[in-house]
């Protein structure tokens, strides 16, 4: 299951030892890749040549004081740029959330298009297809990884602002209000748990059946601790309530259950393990399993099979085997066994595979009409080279990593592959975050 690494301190947070240079004005000529504004002094003989400035956007002059190595912070936007609008958010700006708020949805989308499409081109792509792009609604995220943290008299639950402490998340435009709901009685729950002393993460997924938590401390929880849950639970309408220990090795335990926690893909009931991986939005994750179907070769018959990697609990794989056999690989115990259990009656095969240890090889993935790829944040590790040798005929790959996509495309286009469509899909809303959906196809001489 793929997870993106936790947001920590901002990059602009100047060293306790730096001199700090008094602030000037700056023109912001582009958004840089993690979407901050790249920008340069008016005033050449600042002696500065360019630098990162968060919260702007193209077109802006701005005073901003230069603070660590090629970065400066926003003092104040001196002339705004035509498209700059009111965030819609009053956290704006303090939250780490979100980074783009300034600017039109709309606009944000047809940058990242820009940027799928740029980065493919520098990738190698003499030609491209139509890039299409589906955007998803606001307030639709489904999951969220908060920060629990006692903060003076107060507790608070939400993000880390950008360069240090925890914002309390008392709106948010992006969440699903069912989330942002259950905030409040949680902030009231975690004083009186024996395994919250001071911090906590909490990592929420909005199910079929309700929200499913997974409180990550470094206490145990008490027998009090368990029936509070167990009553919380009922309450709220929560089926199930785990927590773990800090570390990714570290294994879930449920602390109370009053229901089954199901998730369904194409019409197949899930029981995902605690903190599974999904797709942000309900909308992202349609829009992503139909670009993957629609990717699909023509299927010869009903033996073909395509084979998946690091295919999850099943998001794309019982979508995929609507239409074909699908093996399916997965390096997570807890998502493969969901994976398996749910597996039964349909055209599935799971397996359990570390891929970054044990690649599938040529012998493995030679005879496979189609391999679809969902790499995680950190890309696909020694599998890549795998593919390469193997050179299937179709591989659909769906990236949540520009930077990894541009990278494996480069690879994949030099090996004689060419990119007959492309599909991004914009479900981390005011962020720079993009999902993509490529296919890569090369033509054989049998």
């Amino acid at each position: 299951m793929r997870r993106k690494p936790e947001r920590r301190r901002s990059r602009t947070s100047p060293r306790p030892d730096a001199v700090l240079v008094p602030p000037f004005a700056w023109k912001v000529e582009a958004l840089g890749s993690a979407g901050d504004g790249l920008a340069r002094p008016l005033d050449p003989s600042n002696g500065t040549d360019v630098a990162f400035i968060s919260l702007t956007a193209p077109g802006d002059v701005v005073l901003a004081q230069p603070s660590a190595q090629g970065r400066a912070r926003l003092v104040e936007v001196m002339i705004p740029a035509p498209e700059r609008v009111p965030p819609p958010c009053g956290l704006f700006g303090v939250c780490g959330g979100c980074t783009l708020q300034h600017l039109p949805l709309s606009w944000i989308q047809t940058w990242k298009k820009n940027r799928i499409q740029d980065g493919l081109q520098k990738a190698g792509a003499t030609t491209l297809p139509s890039i299409s792009v589906v955007a998803t609604a606001p307030s639709t995220r489904r999951r969220a990884d908060l920060a629990v943290r006692q903060q003076g008299t107060a507790l608070v639950i939400g993000l880390h602002r950008r360069g240090g402490d925890v914002v309390d998340l008392t709106e948010c435009h992006v969440l699903h209000p069912d989330i942002l709901k259950l905030l409040p009685p949680l902030r009231d729950l975690f004083p009186r748990l024996d395994l919250f002393r001071r911090e906590a993460e909490l990592a929420i997924n909005l199910l079929d059946t309700g929200p499913d938590l997974l409180i990550v401390s470094k206490h145990d929880a008490s027998p009090r601790d368990r029936e509070r849950l167990a009553d919380f639970a009922r309450a709220h309408g929560i089926p199930r309530i785990a927590g773990k220990q800090p570390g990714p090795k570290e294994e879930p335990e449920i602390l109370a259950q009053v229901g089954a926690p199901r998730i369904a893909f194409a019409g197949v009931d899930v029981e995902p393990p605690p903190g599974a991986f999904l797709q942000a939005s309900r909308e992202g994750e349609a829009a992503i399993q139909q670009a993957v179907v629609a990717a699909l070769p023509r299927i010869p018959g009903r033996k073909a099979h395509v084979v998946e990697l690091h295919a999850g609990c099943g998001t794309l794989t019982f979508p995929l085997a609507e239409h074909v056999r699908v093996e399916a690989y997965e390096g997570h115990r807890g998502a493969t066994r969901a994976l398996q259990r749910a597996a039964t009656g349909h055209r599935v095969e799971a397996h359990q595979r570390d891929l970054d240890r044990q690649p599938l090889n040529t012998r493995e993935l030679g005879t496979a009409l189609a391999v679809v790829l969902d790499p995680p944040y950190g890309g696909a590790g020694l599998q890549m080279q795998a593919l390469l040798d193997a050179k299937p005929t179709t591989l659909i790959y769906v990236s949540c990593n520009p930077q990894m996509l541009f990278r494996d495309a480069t690879r994949l286009l030099a090996c004689g592959y060419t990119i007959d469509a492309v599909t991004v899909v914009d479900q981390f809303l005011w962020s720079a975050e993009i999902e993509t959906v490529c296919r890569f196809s090369r033509k054989t001489t049998r």
